[in-house]
């Protein structure tokens, strides 16, 4: 089964309104590409600026993080359906990030991804582990509780829908990526994973990416391994002739 290779850049805590929509000026026309989805994951605060500046464009818009709940006493928090209305199609949920510095659980990604799914966004969920459990042989272990925490739950239909983006803790903003094929092994687990509790079918059908310190030259190798379907790109996302070579390199 063909699936459409996505690639999202994480900003992370960078980029005034400003400097996004500047950003796009860059991008527009030339990281558009047929047959790759381009996704840009920006703080909340540029999010409305961004709406417009992709208009006419494929570029799609992705948020950083959702609350679970719809509405509500949640000071400094942000809802599925105020993202819905700004015209986000996808939301980050559970990066290493949010869960390290956040206390986000596996318990709060799963309450996210449906309230993700609630308000019409897809969600990219991350899973991924840290470099003394890779150490320690647990690799398998860790990703295979956090994809089950994550989709428990959902229908099929719904899981095949969902983005997972594959981060080795260890890899992120560190400069040490994984290697192509071992980024591939695990990435084949995940799927296996997901066959196992919503067939293989819908197994096929989910996307899901590498990251942890992508750079454009190194897409390549990554895209052309089999179970690899795109990759989620924090610093190399930044700059705009780096993006236009990200999504170039995913280029099926």
């Amino acid at each position: 089964m063909s699936r459409i290779p996505i690639i999202a850049g994480n900003w992370k805590m960078h980029k005034t309104a400003g400097e996004a929509v500047a950003f796009v000026r860059g991008v527009k026309g030339k990281a558009e590409i047929e047959g790759v989805e381009s996704v840009i994951c920006a703080p909340f605060t540029a999010l409305p600026a961004l709406a417009e500046a992709v208009k006419g464009t494929t570029l799609k818009l992705g948020a950083q993080n959702l609350h679970f709940a719809d509405q509500g006493a949640y000071t400094g928090e942000i809802s599925g359906a105020m993202l819905k209305e700004l015209g986000v199609t996808y939301v980050i949920v559970g990066h290493s990030e949010r869960r390290q510095y956040f206390a986000e659980t596996d318990e709060t990604v799963n309450k996210k991804v449906h309230a993700a799914f609630r308000h019409g966004l897809t969600p990219i969920v991350c899973v991924g582990e840290l470099l003394e459990e890779r150490e320690a042989g647990k690799t398998r272990d860790v990703v295979r509780r956090q994809t089950e925490a994550a989709f428990d739950g959902l229908s099929a239909e719904q899981a095949a829908q969902v983005v997972v983006a594959y981060e080795p803790v260890w890899a992120i903003g560190t400069g040490r990526a994984s290697t192509a094929e071992d980024a591939n092994e695990v990435i084949g687990f995940i799927r296996g994973v997901i066959a196992e509790r919503f067939g293989a079918d819908a197994a096929a059908k989910v996307r899901i990416q590498y990251g942890g310190s992508v750079k454009p030259e190194t897409v390549p190798d990554f895209m052309r391994q089999p179970e690899i379907d795109g990759a989620l790109v924090g610093g190399a996302s930044l700059d705009p002739a780096s993006y236009i070579r990200l999504v170039e390199g995913a280029k099926p």
